[in-house]
Protein backbone atom coordinates (compact mmCIF):
# COMPACT_ATOMS: atom_id res chain seq x y z
CA UNK A 1 0.00 0.00 0.00
CA UNK A 2 1.60 3.38 -0.87
CA UNK A 3 1.57 5.81 2.09
CA UNK A 4 0.43 9.28 1.39
CA UNK A 5 2.97 11.90 0.88
CA UNK A 6 2.99 15.22 3.22
CA UNK A 7 4.92 18.31 3.35
CA UNK A 8 4.93 21.37 5.05
CA UNK A 9 2.49 23.02 2.66
CA UNK A 10 -0.03 19.85 3.13
CA UNK A 11 0.77 18.95 6.96
CA UNK A 12 -1.43 21.37 8.87
CA UNK A 13 -4.33 19.72 6.65
CA UNK A 14 -3.50 16.52 6.91
CA UNK A 15 -2.19 15.72 9.94
CA UNK A 16 -3.47 18.78 12.30
CA UNK A 17 -7.16 19.26 10.96
CA UNK A 18 -7.53 15.29 10.58
CA UNK A 19 -9.88 13.62 12.92
CA UNK A 20 -8.54 10.65 14.51
CA UNK A 21 -4.76 8.95 14.81
CA UNK A 22 -2.27 10.40 12.37
CA UNK A 23 1.28 8.39 12.57
CA UNK A 24 3.77 10.80 10.50
CA UNK A 25 6.63 9.14 9.37
CA UNK A 26 9.68 11.32 8.86
CA UNK A 27 12.30 10.06 6.11
CA UNK A 28 14.55 10.44 3.58
CA UNK A 29 15.34 8.10 0.79
CA UNK A 30 18.92 8.21 1.43
CA UNK A 31 18.72 6.33 4.94
CA UNK A 32 19.12 2.71 4.86
CA UNK A 33 17.00 2.34 8.20
CA UNK A 34 13.82 4.36 6.57
CA UNK A 35 14.07 2.01 3.72
CA UNK A 36 13.66 -0.84 6.25
CA UNK A 37 11.16 0.89 8.12
CA UNK A 38 8.79 1.52 5.22
CA UNK A 39 8.17 -1.61 4.80
CA UNK A 40 6.57 -1.96 8.52
CA UNK A 41 4.92 1.13 7.82
CA UNK A 42 3.07 -0.03 4.80
CA UNK A 43 2.17 -3.39 6.21
CA UNK A 44 0.53 -1.86 9.47
CA UNK A 45 -1.31 0.82 7.27
CA UNK A 46 -3.20 -2.32 6.05
CA UNK A 47 -4.20 -3.44 9.17
CA UNK A 48 -5.04 -0.44 11.51
CA UNK A 49 -8.58 0.41 12.22
CA UNK A 50 -10.72 3.33 10.65
CA UNK A 51 -9.90 6.18 11.50
CA UNK A 52 -5.86 6.20 11.45
CA UNK A 53 -3.91 6.46 9.05
CA UNK A 54 0.42 7.07 8.67
CA UNK A 55 1.55 9.85 6.09
CA UNK A 56 5.39 10.31 5.32
CA UNK A 57 7.38 13.24 5.70
CA UNK A 58 10.40 13.32 3.20
CA UNK A 59 12.96 15.73 5.28
CA UNK A 60 15.06 16.47 2.20
CA UNK A 61 12.16 17.49 0.32
CA UNK A 62 10.64 20.13 3.40
CA UNK A 63 11.91 20.93 7.10
CA UNK A 64 10.03 23.30 8.73
CA UNK A 65 7.76 20.90 10.55
CA UNK A 66 10.74 18.32 11.29
CA UNK A 67 12.41 21.64 12.63
CA UNK A 68 9.51 22.61 14.54
CA UNK A 69 9.23 19.00 16.36
CA UNK A 70 13.41 19.13 16.89
CA UNK A 71 13.26 16.12 14.81
CA UNK A 72 17.48 15.01 15.01
CA UNK A 73 17.26 11.67 13.67
CA UNK A 74 15.44 9.51 11.09
CA UNK A 75 13.14 7.37 10.86
CA UNK A 76 11.21 8.93 13.08
CA UNK A 77 7.53 8.91 13.79
CA UNK A 78 5.44 11.07 15.55
CA UNK A 79 1.37 10.33 16.74
CA UNK A 80 -1.34 12.97 16.57
CA UNK A 81 -4.78 12.68 17.74
CA UNK A 82 -6.83 14.78 16.32
CA UNK A 83 -3.92 17.21 15.81
CA UNK A 84 -2.17 16.77 19.23
CA UNK A 85 1.19 15.61 19.23
CA UNK A 86 0.84 12.38 21.60
CA UNK A 87 4.11 10.76 21.45
CA UNK A 88 7.37 11.08 18.89
CA UNK A 89 9.69 8.23 18.63
CA UNK A 90 13.01 7.87 17.09
CA UNK A 91 14.68 4.96 15.07
CA UNK A 92 13.77 1.94 13.29
CA UNK A 93 11.18 -0.39 15.10
CA UNK A 94 10.17 -3.81 13.56
CA UNK A 95 6.76 -4.81 13.06
CA UNK A 96 5.98 -6.25 16.72
CA UNK A 97 7.60 -2.86 17.62
CA UNK A 98 5.80 -0.86 15.77
CA UNK A 99 2.60 -2.99 16.76
CA UNK A 100 3.22 -2.60 20.40
CA UNK A 101 4.05 0.97 20.29
CA UNK A 102 0.71 2.18 18.59
CA UNK A 103 -1.58 0.36 21.25
CA UNK A 104 -0.79 3.57 23.45
CA UNK A 105 -2.68 5.57 20.75
CA UNK A 106 -5.52 3.24 19.24
CA UNK A 107 -8.40 1.23 21.20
Amino acid sequence: MELQQVDDGSFADQVLNAKGVVVVDFWAPWCGPCKMFGPVLEKAAETLPPGVKIVKYNVDESQNVASQLGVRGIPTVAVYKDGQLLAQQAGMMNSSQFSAFMKNFIS
